[in-house]
């Protein structure tokens, strides 16, 4: 009864940005650390960003100082913010959030968004 709807992914052109949007909705009690992960053609699936609930942050190196992750709490909603995107950004970027049901911890992931980045 969890799930995670991404939005905002598209086609954008080298040094362009887009905002990646995840919106966590069900039977929640709490959201620990929400994420965003992506996984390139060809690629294994990575860790590009994460924020815990208090708002502590991490990020790929690949990514550091171009892309930043936050979230509204209240709306169950984590953002990733792209900026000077690079053709090697193209992924599809999927959200995962680690959360409490009435009696379980899940680690539940959106359906992806893919980001294509070329000119």
């Amino acid at each position: 009864q969890v799930q995670l709807v991404e939005s905002g992914g598209g086609l954008v052109q080298p040094g362009g940005s887009l905002r990646l949007s995840c919106a966590a909705s069900g039977n929640i009690v709490s959201i620990d650390k929400m994420s965003w992960y992506r996984q390139g053609p060809g690629k294994e699936r990575e860790l590009v960003a994460g924020v815990t609930s208090g708002g502590r942050t991490n990020y790929a190196d690949s990514v550091k100082g171009r892309f930043t992750i936050f979230r509204d709490n209240a709306k169950n909603t984590v953002f990733l913010q792209m900026n000077s995107l690079k053709p090697e950004d193209t992924a599809d970027y999927y959200c995962n959030a680690d959360l409490w049901t009435p009696g379980q911890y899940l680690k539940v992931w959106g359906q992806g968004t893919l980001v294509t980045v070329s000119s």
